[in-house]
């Protein structure tokens, strides 16, 4: 290295005397302010407290937005739910009152329908009994006083035979059945229904009226009856009440609503005739 070269120096620069001065100067100014204001100032002042006010930051204002936000959600979410449960409840509430009132109502059809099929069944028995003791009476009142009866030329040993026997057994099959104005089978009938569809059994096709049924075939007296003959009351064009002969000193007719078909001794309620088509 040249003894010429350039060092640089680590002395700091000098400050120029103007900046010196200025900065003197406002030190002073600041030093002489202060210390009027300390001489004016009472001895016993209390020294003055800084108050800092602490301003909320963006993260808090955030933090406090999000809590009311998720509050109003959880509460908005509560009230839904009680409104469901409340509807849940009503329906709930709504079906049970709806199914005990149908219970109630298939609980009293039944009660009604037991009611009805016990009454049947009483009338059934009572009437049972009834055709029972009708029934003995007609054989006692038979077998007593033959003088009156037919059956007392014919004998109870008369056999159906022939077309005869189908028309008598057809006749007591519906035995049971109901009685019904203008009934003609299978299960009701009325007096000449019955007698038209027994003998249509054997081939012959009557009349569906009684006093035209009564009017057709050849008169017979009720002591020379055979099987099969038709028993007629009123006069013969003018009958009121048809049945037929099965033979035993008895016939088979439906008589009324009360009865239905039944099988009668000629002595509970002696025909005004018959007539014979066989």
């Amino acid at each position: 290295m040249s003894h010429t070269a350039h060092i640089p120096s680590h002395r700091k620069p000098r400050r120029s005397a103007s900046k010196l001065a200025f900065r003197a100067g406002v030190a002073g100014g600041v030093f002489s302010t202060l210390a009027v204001a300390g001489a004016a100032a009472p001895a016993n002042a209390e020294p003055v407290t800084e108050t800092t006010l602490e301003m909320p930051t963006l993260g808090s204002l955030e933090a406090d937005l999000a809590s009311a936000v998720s509050a109003s959600a959880e509460a908005s979410q509560q009230e839904a739910l009680d409104q469901s449960l409340a509807a849940q409840e009503d329906a709930a509430l709504q079906k049970a009152a709806k199914d005990a009132k149908k219970a109630k109502a298939e609980a009293d059809r039944k009660a009604e329908a037991e009611k009805a099929e016990k009454a049947r069944a009483e009338a059934r028995e009572r009437a049972s009994r009834t055709a029972a003791r009708t029934s003995l009476s007609a054989k006692s009142s038979s077998s007593s006083d033959s003088s009156g009866s037919a059956d007392s030329s014919t004998g109870s040993s008369q056999v159906a035979t022939g077309s005869a026997a189908a028309i008598v057994a057809f006749a007591r099959a519906q035995i049971g059945d109901a009685y019904i104005s203008g009934g003609t089978g299978p299960n009701s009938w009325d007096c000449s229904g019955l007698v038209q569809a027994a003998y249509r059994q054997a081939g012959i096709d009557l009349p569906r009226i009684s006093y035209d049924q009564s009017s057709m075939g050849t008169s017979v007296s009720l002591s020379s009856l055979q099987p099969g003959d038709i028993l007629y009351w009123g006069s013969r064009s003018g009958s009121y009440h048809v049945a037929i002969y099965v033979g035993g000193g008895k016939y088979v007719g439906a008589q009324n609503t009360s009865t239905g078909v039944v099988e009668r001794s000629l002595d509970w309620d002696m025909p005004s005739g018959a007539v014979r088509l066989l």
